[in-house]
């Protein structure tokens, strides 16, 4: 099934090189998640081929601009195209404010509902769920009330093994009990027991979002094993000093995090204007976790093995 990360924007504060502010998109089964939204990500969205109208969850980590300025924009371009059906918003508290204000001073009645669902950047809860994934709030360490986001994908059904159900002419009403972990009753009585008539499901897979904040292993827990990690590396390690008094990593730490938590995958973002280049960055992170990407805008990473 699919699951997998799409990157719209991977810059820092400022625009630069052609990159943009923070977005990401997440696919699972067809379902987008929209996590958060810097200026130009409907552009990106156009560019990539996301379908806006898609779109009925969006999660912004915290109220700094570049992680959510593009977002008035989408909820107005939703409207523009006639969205009906609701639009929930997680996000941290004031952001419902803020959005109210441009629609009041902008005399827009929606023809859709917004759901605003506040944020606690105090402790981590789950905020989702629906069939297949459920998410939870990452406790980030940023100069404001910041959160992170842990998608995990519910585990799975028992696999039935297809040539037992002809060997034993089980119908449907039956496999549903079997993937269920039941046991298999012949006629005669005879009992078949459900490890000789199933495979166990895949492993659930999982990506976390950690946004902006400065090292910290406090999350190293909840992200324990995951399969793919996005943390910012906003700046060189050179710049460590530069990192902590803004309240941001290096891409070293954030590779030091992976390597840490002992995810399979990490991927660096928020790049900081001053680098051009980004090699520095990723040459950096890989001394301390190899399997490092960089979150190249336009590219889509596979979370685990479908």
């Amino acid at each position: 099934m699919q699951f997998e990360v799409t990157i719209l924007g991977s810059n820092g504060a400022i625009p630069a090189y052609n990159r943009h502010p923070t977005a990401q998109v997440l696919t699972y089964n067809g379902n987008s998640f929209l996590i958060d939204c810097g200026e130009g990500t409907q552009l990106q969205m156009n560019r990539y081929n996301i379908k806006r109208g898609r779109l009925d969850n969006i999660f912004i980590s915290h109220l700094h601009g570049d992680h959510y300025f593009g977002l008035m924009g989408l909820i107005s371009s939703l409207n523009l195209n006639y969205r009906t059906h609701p639009l929930n918003i997680f996000g941290p508290e004031g952001l419902d404010e803020i959005i109210n204000a441009h629609l009041k001073w902008g005399k827009t009645e929606l023809r859709y509902k917004i759901n605003f669902h506040q944020l606690s950047a105090d402790i981590p809860v789950q905020v989702y769920e629906d069939e297949f994934l459920t998410v939870e709030t990452i406790i980030l360490q940023h100069r404001l009330p910041t959160t992170g986001f842990l998608f995990r994908e519910k585990k799975g059904q028992l696999n039935i093994i297809r040539e037992k159900i002809q060997e034993y002419r089980i119908e449907v009403k039956d496999i549903v009990k079997i993937k269920d972990g039941g046991d298999f009753i012949l006629p005669d009585g005879k009992i078949i027991p459900n490890k000789e008539l199933t495979h166990k499901p895949k492993p659930p897979r999982s990506y976390a979002y950690c946004s902006d904040t400065v090292y910290t292993e406090t999350f190293l827990p909840q992200i324990a094993s995951i399969d793919l990690l996005y943390h910012e590396g906003t700046f060189a390690h050179e710049h460590t000093a530069r990192a902590a008094e803004t309240m941001h990593s290096t891409a070293k730490q954030a590779a030091i995090i992976a390597s840490k938590a002992n995810v399979k995958q990490l991927l660096i973002g928020h790049f900081s204007a001053r680098y051009e280049d980004l090699n520095i960055l990723l040459s950096e992170a890989k001394t301390e976790f190899l399997n490092t990407s960089l979150a190249i805008e336009g590219e889509t990473f596979q979370v685990g093995l479908p």
